[in-house]
């Protein structure tokens, strides 16, 4: 088991959270070193974001065409309808944020176990038991949502998503229920703390 396999699911759970919000918060050259430090990620990361690149291709191109066309500036070609230079160069900085958190999620997708992610949800829920939220059903609903998205076939027309999944084999779901150690309070310190420092000196934007 790694050292982070060590920490407790809450705790890694988080941690990948705080560099979802950690990479809203880059720009300049720290988002460009993000950029340069991608290929040294496994072949399994990229393809798992490449083809979350390729679902979300749309989104990507009207982030950019919002700001290009949207943005009032100097034209970027002499001609009528042509995007901003402005809104070009401000276009760009948000769609490689994204690019970047599509990475992100891939590597989270890779590597955090399952059985950690619902536990880690597990343990998050259980103080809303007193409203009337159930912890265990709330994970086991996101672990059928993940297992059917995950096996969920490209669809050739609209009428093959109405189409119940087969059934699953019966299986049995194990979720982790141990107390936080003291080295996971110091890990959630320590990375809020760099985290928040991080925010407020803008990332290099």
């Amino acid at each position: 088991m790694t050292v982070v396999g060590c920490l407790h699911p809450v705790t890694q759970l988080l941690g990948w959270l705080a560099l979802l919000v950690l990479v809203q918060c880059l720009g300049g050259w720290p988002l460009a070193a993000a950029f340069l430090a991608l290929p040294a990620l496994s072949r399994r990361v990229l393809a798992r974001a490449g083809r979350l690149m390729r679902r979300t291709r749309w989104l990507l191109l009207s982030l950019f065409v919002v700001f290009a066309w949207g943005t009032a500036g100097e034209p970027a070609f002499a001609f009528a309808g042509a995007p901003t230079v402005e809104g070009g160069g401000e276009g760009l900085l948000p769609l490689g944020r994204m690019l970047v958190v599509l990475v992100v999620v891939a590597a989270f997708l890779e590597y955090l176990p399952l059985a950690t992610l619902l536990s880690a949800c597990n343990h998050l829920l259980r103080p809303f038991a007193r409203i009337g939220c159930d912890a265990e059903r709330a994970a086991l609903r996101l672990h059928l949502v993940l297992r059917y998205v995950e096996t969920l076939p490209r669809p050739r027309d609209w009428r093959s998503l109405l189409q119940a999944p087969p059934v699953p084999e019966r299986e049995v779901l194990i979720l982790e229920s141990r107390a936080l150690t003291s080295i996971d309070y110091a890990c959630l310190l320590l990375g809020g703390a760099f985290l928040a420092g991080v925010c407020l000196t803008g990332g290099g934007a």
